[in-house]
């Protein structure tokens, strides 16, 4: 899949298109059923199928402080889009002046002019332009003296709840990895580079590698948990916490995760994703550093028994 970097990369080669665009964040079944349905019009067209995509949510410029946390790096989402088939991802900066741009404009300048799209397909709640004043129902008065079409995706529902990344959001920040997983089709990964810790886990017989992540992502509410730690194409199965470190005095909150029989020396510096597979317990407080030990074996033990990497 080609990747082409900011509105000024555009237009892209006078060449027709199937476009779709959204944030996609998380790219969860909602998104690939627009994305799936983006890629079969394509090919039933015989031309190729575009993304457009943001590098960070609207509202972080919209109403900054009160923007979500995210599920995706841009680098994750546009490995999980590719793997829908899409030919070519276009991502753009979310600006103050972008936010400007009319509905009008933007599609004449990006979907038509940008990427020649002759058809748009979007999720039913889609909206786009200045104020949101660009919806599915407008789209094909907006598009008609372009030759564009329009077409909508339902919402997906997955035993009766509506897909959506607000709802992923919240089940994370609460420890429940079900629901995610269902609407996501995968399970949860957060991604980060290794940095230096403390050192205590080694201390303790338990060497942890400290996970620095982009500031924008969400963590999973704090707690314990059994999962699985990627680095490059070898997985580790680990044991997780995040959390404060309450026995040592409260921290900020964190990721560190126990890579069960890793051997190749220091991660330190080097990418990783890990893998949340379930919830074991609530992060506490021990009286002693012994009781502390103890219970992270048992979380070692638990982990081994439901991971299989």
């Amino acid at each position: 899949m080609q990747v082409v970097r900011g509105i000024e990369a555009l237009p892209l080669a006078d060449e027709p298109s199937v476009a779709t665009v959204g944030f996609f964040d998380g790219v969860h079944a909602g998104h690939r059923a627009v994305l799936g349905r983006t890629v079969e019009r394509a090919r039933e067209r015989r031309i190729r199928s575009i993304a457009i995509t943001f590098d960070r949510h609207p509202r972080e410029i919209l109403t900054p402080g009160h923007e979500p946390r995210l599920l995706t790096t841009v680098e994750r989402k546009a490995a999980l889009i590719a793997e829908r088939g899409i030919d070519a991802l276009v991502v753009l900066e979310f600006t103050r002046e972008f936010s400007l741009v009319s509905a009008e404009d933007f599609v004449r300048d990006v979907l038509v002019g940008g990427v020649h799209a002759l058809d748009v397909v979007v999720g039913a709640n889609f909206t786009f332009g200045h104020r949101a004043a660009g919806t599915l129902e407008r789209l094909p008065a907006l598009g008609r003296s372009h030759g564009l079409s329009a077409e909508g995706v339902d919402l997906v529902r997955i035993d009766g709840r509506t897909v959506s990344s607000s709802s992923i959001r919240d089940a994370l920040a609460a420890g429940d990895l079900a629901w995610p997983q269902a609407a996501l089709g995968r399970r949860f990964v957060l991604d980060g580079a290794v940095v230096a810790g403390h050192g205590r886990g080694r201390g303790l017989g338990f060497p942890t590698a400290n996970l620095r992540t982009w500031p924008r992502l969400l963590l999973p509410g704090q707690g314990i948990y059994a999962g699985v730690a990627e680095i490059g194409p070898d997985r580790h199965a680990a044991a997780i916490d995040v959390g404060t470190n309450p026995t040592f005095g409260v921290e900020a909150l964190h990721v560190e995760a126990f890579l069960l029989d890793y051997e190749d020396g220091d991660l330190q510096g080097r990418p990783l994703a890990v893998e949340f597979w379930a919830r074991l317990r609530d992060e506490m407080r021990f009286d002693s550093i012994e009781e502390l030990v103890l219970a992270i074996g048992r979380d070692v033990e638990r982990t081994r028994e439901i991971v299989s990497p």
